[in-house]
């Protein structure tokens, strides 16, 4: 999560709240989150796009 959290310029927490309210996929393993990059770089492209179409 903290490699994501850098990527996403957020903090761990705000990763965290993403992933359990499914805002950004994520696996659970043991105690754990993962969260695959294509996963990350679609959500960044997504608001990237949002934020372009609402210029």
């Amino acid at each position: 999560m903290a490699e994501v959290a850098t990527i996403m310029r957020v903090s761990k927490m705000t990763v965290y709240r993403m992933a359990h309210s499914g805002v950004l996929p994520a696996l659970r393993i043991g105690r754990c989150h993962r969260v695959p990059e294509q996963a990350v770089r679609g959500y960044l492209r997504e608001a990237f796009a949002e934020l372009q179409a609402s210029r």
